[in-house]
């Protein structure tokens, strides 16, 4: 069969549950061979990669903590030794915690700008000094990367402010490869996290256009897509599936 991501070799990180676990089984459903990166989940991981397998695609689960390099490095190692050469690296880790700027402490602002903006800058560095003609770096930002409409998130809003300008920058470093990069910026997603029926639910559904939560795999087909051939003209773009959050 003549899938879309045939022999791809796809790294998500954060890839054990959510948003990034959905985009795992859709890569693996267009035939890419996935690499489901975890820092502490190993059992979650680990269903994910037997639910791909299950459904015929390959897939394997690779601990590593994507804010150090030498880890990083190690990822990509493993992954070659392992599947092949990297053509699509998915930044998808990361983390949001909330307090107003008197508030937020020098911890939570570190553990935020590591895993949202450095580990996205590690893995990538590492993905363009590998990857070949027509690779993929896709980043998972957030609506919250274009306005704060609330008090107490400047932060995590930074973070991702930061990931898409990263993106537009990066994009222009590697397109002479024909490497594209991407950003990808869900909006209010049904997940463990921010379940649809949670208590910031019905303000986050009035803030959208359709009145309505996104859904991870919403989220994880526009990743199968950009990192498709169709998509080879796309690049240092942000891209919203947010229900017209930011309308």
């Amino acid at each position: 069969m003549n899938l879309p991501l045939n022999k791809k070799v796809a790294i998500v990180t954060g890839g054990s549950r959510g948003i990034g676990a959905a985009i795992c089984k859709k890569l693996a459903e267009h035939g890419a061979e996935v690499v489901v990166n975890y820092a502490s989940s190993r059992d979650a991981a680990n269903q994910v990669v037997e639910q791909i397998q299950s459904g015929g695609g390959k897939a394997v689960a690779l601990k590593a903590d994507v804010t150090v390099s030498s880890q990083v490095i190690h990822l990509f190692d493993q992954t070659e030794s392992r599947l092949g050469k990297v053509d699509i690296l998915v930044n998808n880790a990361g983390i949001a915690e909330y307090g107003s700027l008197a508030e937020i402490t020098d911890e939570s602002f570190d553990k935020q700008m590591n895993l949202n903006v450095r580990a996205v800058f590690v893995a990538s560095r590492e993905a363009a000094r590998r990857m070949g003609e027509g690779g993929r770096i896709i980043n998972i930002g957030s609506a919250l990367g274009e306005a704060v409409p609330m008090p107490g998130i400047s932060v995590y809003c930074a973070t991702k402010f930061a990931v898409a300008g990263l993106t537009r920058g990066w994009a222009r470093d590697l397109g002479t490869r024909k490497i594209t990069v991407n950003c990808i910026e869900p909006g209010p997603i049904d997940t463990e996290l921010n379940p649809a029926d949670g208590p910031q639910a019905d303000y986050q559904k009035r803030m959208t256009a359709l009145g309505r939560y996104g859904t991870t795999d919403e989220v994880a087909a526009l990743v199968a897509f950009i990192a498709s051939k169709e998509a080879s003209n796309i690049t240092g773009a942000t891209l919203r599936v947010d229900g017209g959050w930011g309308a």
